[in-house]
């Protein structure tokens, strides 16, 4: 009488090949990695978008721009838009001081808001590039499993005298369970990436806006007291 085999996921995930043990392996550790990089990157952006609303209602008040810049320098926490003030208007009083002409303070202003965007760009950007890589190699990692898998189970095959479905199916299942590993971190990791990808270049657009409408202000500023 033939015994029906175990073809539960975890006894065929025990079972299979050490390579195939490692390829899921891999894929479960990437996956992990891109839901903690998903999760941390969502409330990044959230916060962001919540401290570019708060410093725009502060910035366009009209208020002074000292004591604004006051007030921002007392946060040790800077980032987007009050990162990029602070770096300018420091560099803009530090020139003033010095009695630099407008021409050569805003050369600086410009050099130090280009500085302070490039560091926001990175910080929004950051991991990005490893939710692409997922999204683009996990797939083929698991599609590597499944192929050595069914290769190992062919090999296996060729040693028994009765070849039956019975015989077949734990080794071709053990397999495909790497593809649908694969699949699994490469589709979050995708859409991710699609989605964080945009909010970063709509959050540095806003950057760059500020940072252009702040540098005409500063410069009337700068010419205005020669």
């Amino acid at each position: 009488m033939n015994t029906v085999p175990d073809m539960s996921i975890w006894h065929l995930i025990s079972n299979a090949s050490l390579i195939v043990q490692l390829v899921m392996l891999a894929l479960v550790t990437a996956s992990i990695w891109s839901w903690t990089i998903i999760f941390q990157r969502r409330s990044l952006y959230a916060n962001a978008r919540t401290r570019a609303d708060k410093f725009d209602e502060a910035f366009w008040a009209g208020g002074d721009l000292n004591t604004l810049y006051d007030h921002v320098s007392r946060n040790s926490n800077l980032q987007g838009q009050e990162s990029i003030f602070r770096a300018g208007f420091k560099e803009f009083l530090r020139l003033r001081e010095k009695g630099a002409d407008g021409d050569a303070v805003m050369q600086g202003v410009t050099r130090a808001l280009r500085i302070a965007l490039t560091q926001e760009q990175m910080r929004l950007e950051h991991s990005l590039s490893f939710l692409a890589s997922v999204g683009s190699t996990s797939p083929y990692v698991g599609l590597f499993g499944t192929v050595w898998g069914i290769m190992t189970s062919f090999i296996g095959l060729a040693k028994v005298q009765q070849a039956t479905l019975a015989v077949v199916a734990p080794g071709i299942a053990e397999a495909l369970i790497a593809t649908a590993m694969g699949l699994f971190a490469a589709i979050p990791a995708v859409l991710a990436y699609n989605r964080y990808a945009s909010s970063s270049e709509a959050l540095l657009t806003r950057y760059e806006t500020f940072a252009d409408e702040f540098s005409s202000i500063l410069h009337r500023e700068a010419h205005s007291r020669q």
